[in-house]
């Protein structure tokens, strides 16, 4: 019997505030812990939370980007469970009334049909707080808490079970961390937790409607685990099935290093979070004049941006897929393209050298030490012919290092094309003598030769002659 998977993501996304999402405290990552609370997040008697209006124009933001309805009354709940990083016995949360509903994303895994993926919620939390173990005293058996995180804002984007592998969960999840940054309201880190996911999964036979019983993998925080944690509970379930057991509804936790999920407890239903209004909040009511002004101040969204690059600059799918990763990656390539106006050129050298000096050297593309304004200038080089693509290549590396224009580097190193046919001839009559054997065998109709003696000039003028010429003259002369 062959098996159809049948998956679900619950997405939480740490938002980019100041503060906390019902107090004052401060929300930054690796302060000594406990350093960072205040008698609400600590859940002590008498403290009665506010809310961070920040956090609301954020849950807006990203309902709206996400194609989701703006609920205009809702409503704060608490959650009820016990754990020790949880002060309160309670997480204060959204539940009937969540303030983003009815949303989607459209997907495509390696260059299939879009498929459009549904977002049933997304809501507004606190986070909990945080379990150390062994770092006390250096013993095993040491655990403590570092409440740090508690009352930390959270969005939980909560999909539709539209997903039917590893693959389009993946992709699904790349397009929505991609929002978040893009909007500037998560920075995305994954190993700091700032963006993890629950993936709930379950396996139903092909052509059943029925969906089997789902097990929900906890906080895995990267994309390749992701992928990892999904295809090896598919195969567990199936497993178990084909066995002759039974998949019981549980949560369950992934392990990087042996690449498998392992029970942690029995999953709760929604009646056991015993869940009631906050009575310590009241409802929050948005006009659709917020949401237009929230829509209005929304900047181009990836999708759309992709959509002019092609539209507008004739770029193909793949080169916007790339110079869309990012908003300031996007940013940084139009403006080059302002600064020069071949679009298609910008773009090469930004996927290309850009791309691998970031990745060599580690930096963001926020901080490069290149500008698109010093990228045009060095392309313009290029076109006019003072300098080869390939001294184009030196000249850049010596950008990077020291700032500096790419026309003083030119000057000072020398690096001027040479274009003069008369200079070009001499190199050539010294290469053809040295190489007699050579040149008849491309007189005999080895045309294969001629590379050989290009790289022979280009070799011998340090890389300055100018190619076209190169070739043209070489070609009359080997035919003398």
């Amino acid at each position: 019997m062959r098996y159809q998977p049948v998956i679900g993501l619950e997405v939480h996304v740490q938002l980019l505030t100041g503060t906390k999402i019902f107090c004052g405290c401060s929300t930054t990552f690796g302060a000594e812990p406990n350093s960072q609370t205040c008698p609400v997040c600590l859940g002590l008697p008498g403290a009665l939370p506010v809310l961070n209006r920040k956090v609301m124009e954020f849950a807006i933001k990203a309902g709206i980007s996400t194609n989701c309805s703006i609920t205009p009354r809702s409503i704060f709940a608490r959650k009820n469970y016990f754990y020790p990083d949880l002060p309160k016995g309670y997480q204060i949360s959204q539940f009937e009334d969540p303030i983003c509903q009815h949303g989607w994303l459209d997907i495509t895994v390696e260059g299939e049909e879009t498929k459009r993926i549904g977002i049933t919620r997304i809501h507004m939390e606190e986070d909990a707080g945080k379990l150390v173990h062994g770092d006390l005293s250096g013993r095993d058996d040491d655990s403590g808490v570092d409440l740090n995180r508690a009352c930390t804002p959270l969005l939980e984007v909560v999909s539709e079970p539209d997903l039917r592998s590893s693959d389009e969960a993946v992709s699904y999840l790349k397009q929505l961390h991609q929002i978040v940054t893009w909007l500037g309201i998560c920075d995305g880190n994954m190993e700091e937790g700032s963006f993890r996911c629950d993936a709930n999964v379950s396996v139903m036979p092909v052509g059943s409607d029925t969906f089997g019983t789902r097990a929900e993998i906890k906080n895995v925080n990267s994309f390749k685990f992701v992928k990892q944690a999904i295809e090896y509970e598919i195969l567990r379930q199936i497993d178990l099935i084909e066995d002759g057991g039974t998949v019981v509804q549980e949560t369950r936790l992934f392990d990087p290093n042996s690449g498998k999920t392992r029970s942690m407890r029995s999953k709760e239903e929604a009646h056991d979070y015993r869940y009631f209004p906050d009575p310590d909040l009241v409802p929050l009511v948005i006009g659709d004049d917020w949401i237009e002004r929230s829509r209005r101040e929304l900047p181009e969204l990836p999708a759309q941006r992709r959509q002019r690059f092609m539209n507008e600059l004739g770029l193909p799918p793949y080169d916007t897929e790339v110079l869309t990763a990012s908003r300031a990656l996007a940013d940084y390539f139009e403006a080059g393209v302002t600064a020069h106006g071949n679009a298609k050129g910008v773009g090469n050298w930004v996927m290309g050298e850009i791309t691998r000096a970031l990745n060599d050297s580690g930096t963001t593309i926020e901080n490069c030490p290149v500008t698109p304004v010093q990228l045009a200038e060095l392309l313009k080089l290029i076109d006019n012919g003072t300098i080869s693509g390939k001294i184009a290549k030196t000249v850049f590396d010596e950008m990077w290092k020291s700032g500096k224009a790419p026309q003083t580097i030119v000057e000072e190193q020398g690096l001027v094309q040479v274009s003069d046919s008369g200079a070009i001839e001499g190199i050539i009559d010294e290469i053809m003598a040295a190489n007699a054997g050579q040149v008849e065998e491309y007189r005999s109709g080895k045309e294969k030769v001629f590379g050989f003696f290009v790289g022979q000039v280009m070799k011998a003028s340090k890389g300055k002659a100018n190619p076209s010429v190169v070739n043209e003259l070489l070609l009359n002369r080997l035919k003398e």
